[in-house]
């Protein structure tokens, strides 16, 4: 999904309109999470990116979507641009050399 947003409309409440974006959004992570998954991986990755425009846009972990939506609004964004594309990816179990940096912390 490569898509700008528009924070305006003349009918709708601004509140409506997000939550309604917010909506598309999960709508569409779902989708992609139920396709099927290429052999020999485990799960869905997501790569996303979020700015004012495309150009200005910056790389953001999936799960801070609606922080940054919430962002836009408060600064009073007349639009955003969203990207998010989906990657298989096949899970890495942590060894013990990871536990061992983990407790010298």
């Amino acid at each position: 999904m490569k898509k700008t947003f528009t924070l305006t409309h003349p009918k709708l409440n601004t509140a409506r309109l997000v939550d309604s974006i917010k909506h598309d959004i999960k709508k569409y992570l779902r989708r992609e999470r139920g396709k099927a998954l290429p052999a020999g991986q485990d799960y869905w990755a997501f790569d996303c990116r979020f700015g004012a425009s495309e150009e200005t846009a910056v790389n953001i972990f999936n799960s801070e979507i609606n922080k940054h939506i919430d962002a836009a609004v408060a600064q009073e964004y007349p639009q955003f641009y969203l990207e998010i594309l989906a990657k298989a990816s096949k899970f890495k179990p942590r060894t013990a050399l990871d536990f061992d940096l983990e407790s010298a912390e």
